[in-house]
């Protein structure tokens, strides 16, 4: 089992004060905008909380509205605010040092570069901030994508790039070693956050010595699915949302001498418990 699995602080952050603000107030309405962190175990408990997950901000609001962990556009902020409610902002700390470096990079006049997912909530949200300082902000994490905007690169020469804090290295490289060949200045601040770059480099030790890897998680979270993405070159590897999913596998466990187990930064334990139960009843 992996040492570096399952909630990271920000994911336990965010769930932990949700809890904690729908306890303190019985008798408000708690609202959430979007999915916490994407795992639906997860967002099916706060709603048996009374913890409700809504996608579009009402004229009129009443109660609590919390930001997730991914964080909002500046707009989405002044927009609940003037709804009524009570803003409770829970963005990942090392979210908002991305959208710092976005936002400083834009103010400095580089062509500011994301290496994220396009329509990922947290680089949306990055973008939109860098966006209010500069017309020059793309997202990317290939080559491809970029090709469109090589001459605007090539004339503006410098370039800031800021990374979606759950990537994979490989998409930094591949797309900063591109800019190296057609701009004049490349600024590279690596925001991959400490427990990503953690839990990826000890999954694909775990893999180098197993002959079968799980990766445990919601198919809709981007570390998790990157995670199993980096293990398949490594194993033969897994990615499942829990335990239900397993009696499909039972042919490769026991084909198995070696079992690795690493879960997504949004899988809490009680679900990563239920995988190595069940594994160790299949043994």
């Amino acid at each position: 089992m992996a040492k570096f699995a399952g909630f990271c602080y920000g994911v336990k952050r965010a769930v932990e004060t949700a809890k904690k603000l729908r306890c303190e107030n019985p008798d408000r309405n708690v609202y959430i905008l979007g999915e916490l962190i994407h795992n639906t175990d997860v967002i099916n408990e706060l709603e048996s909380l009374g913890i409700k997950t809504i996608y579009d901000i009402p004229e009129k609001g009443d109660g609590i509205c919390i930001v997730r962990s991914h964080g909002e556009a500046p707009e989405v902020f002044e927009k609940i605010k003037k709804a009524g409610f009570e803003l409770v902002d829970l963005t990942c700390p090392d979210v908002k040092k991305v959208q710092q470096r976005a936002i400083e990079l834009a103010k400095e006049d580089y062509f500011v570069v994301i290496v994220g997912k396009p329509n990922h909530p947290e680089v949306m949200a990055i973008k939109a901030n860098a966006d209010l300082y500069s017309d020059k902000v793309v997202v990317a994490t290939t080559i491809e994508e970029l090709t469109p905007w090589e001459q605007t690169i090539k004339s503006h020469k410098r370039v800031g790039v800021v990374v979606q804090t759950t990537q994979m290295v490989s998409s930094l490289n591949t797309v900063v070693n591109y800019l190296n060949t057609i701009a004049k200045e490349v600024l590279i601040h690596n925001t991959i956050c400490q427990s990503t770059a953690m839990r990826q480099k000890e999954a694909k030790e775990l893999a180098s010595e197993s002959d079968l890897m799980l990766v445990v998680g919601s198919k809709k979270s981007a570390n998790t699915t990157h995670l199993a993405d980096i293990l398949k070159n490594c194993t033969k590897t897994v990615h499942i949302e829990n335990d239900t999913e397993l009696s499909v596998y039972k042919d490769l466990f026991r084909d198995a001498i070696n079992i690795g187990i690493t879960a997504g930064a949004s899988t809490p334990q009680s679900i990563i418990d239920n995988v190595i139960n069940y594994i160790k009843k299949e043994d």
